[in-house]
């Protein structure tokens, strides 16, 4: 997901993609631990995408709370 998609979604459905997003971390950890896993680039991946969706959900936040003032 690109950041310019990310910005058109809303602040409960990016807190809702962060948590779905460190699930699905979660469950690579698991495969990895189980030998199920073998392309670790995975996690590189899922971490950057959570960082995209954290930094964009700021963005919102603090638009928000700057309209609000």
């Amino acid at each position: 997901m690109s950041v310019n998609d990310l910005r058109e979604l809303s602040i409960v459905e990016l807190q809702n993609k962060i948590l779905d997003l460190k699930k699905e971390l979660m469950d690579s950890r698991f495969s990895l631990a189980t030998s199920q896993l073998e392309d670790t680039s995975v996690f590189k991946k899922i971490k950057k995408e959570i960082a995209r969706a954290n930094t964009v959900l700021t963005e919102k936040i603090n638009k928000e709370s700057i309209e609000d003032a």
